[in-house]
């Protein structure tokens, strides 16, 4: 995905073309925000930068910007202060803050879903080996149970040997 600058600083496709060069990605620059929102519709952007000298004069625009920009990080830089090396600097920063943000979730869903798993296996287990305490199961019925008991019980193994190499 690309990278949107919404500006209407001279110089600004300069700007984008080196930070193009520079990330290794396709920046688009939008003048305004109607092209910003244009630019919107028709594609994902991975980050929008909006220049903080027009979201000061017209939060509006920039909100609606912010609204439709989906889950492209958002940046704000005053472009009459910055050069490309510090919008570089601030995008690098903002896709590395986001790529840990994204791992640390899926380690964090992951973790979350072995847990349930884990109680799962455990009450499958328990009950199994509970119904097949009795005396009054049916042999064909306590057969079943003892593959359900083994299946558990080797699903818990899996899990207790997945969160080892963890």
């Amino acid at each position: 995905m690309s990278i949107l600058i919404v500006t209407g600083v001279e110089g600004a496709r300069n700007c984008g073309a080196i930070a193009s060069e520079q990330l290794g990605t396709e920046v688009e620059v939008a003048e305004g925000r109607k092209a910003a929102l244009a630019a919107l519709r028709r594609r994902e952007f991975r980050v929008v930068v909006v220049d903080e000298t027009m979201a000061e004069c017209d939060p509006a625009a920039a909100e609606a910007i912010w609204e439709r920009s989906g889950l492209a990080i958002p940046l704000q830089i005053n472009f009459a202060l910055s050069g490309a090396s510090r919008l570089i600097r601030e995008i690098r920063a903002a896709l590395h803050r986001r790529e840990r943000e994204q791992t640390l979730a899926r380690r964090a869903a992951a973790s979350a879903i072995e847990s349930e798993l884990k109680t799962t296996v455990a009450g499958l287990l328990l009950h199994s080996e509970l119904a097949l305490s009795g005396n009054e199961v049916p042999a064909h019925v306590a057969d079943k149970l003892r593959v359900v008991a083994d299946l558990a019980g080797s699903l818990r193994q899996q899990l207790s040997a997945s969160q080892q190499q963890h």
